[in-house]
């Protein structure tokens, strides 16, 4: 007989989960606005730099049950901090 040898299946704890996700939230709300201040805010021009980067660490994760959430987390994280001020913002 012939033994075989079995992998384990790799199993991502709960705190890393959280962990992620909450980086994706930090990720997506990240914006860079060009040109403008504060006073003139109805001037400024937005990208969301963090959800192009988010999008690539989500696109290439090794769990990929996962990669839905972070979608949505990426999203809803980028609408947040367009809407409300909340987030980062890098003026140039």
């Amino acid at each position: 007989m012939v033994k075989r040898k079995t992998k384990k299946a790799a199993v991502e704890t709960d705190s890393i989960f959280l962990l992620k996700i909450f980086l994706y939230f930090l990720l997506g709300s990240l914006w860079v606005r060009f040109g403008g201040s504060d006073d003139q805010s109805l001037q400024t021009v937005g990208l969301p730099v963090g959800l192009l980067i988010g999008l690539y660490f989500a696109k290439h994760e090794h769990f990929q049950i996962d990669r839905k959430i972070e979608y949505v987390v990426l999203l809803l994280a980028m609408v947040l901090s367009y809407i409300a001020p909340v987030g980062f913002v890098l003026v140039i």
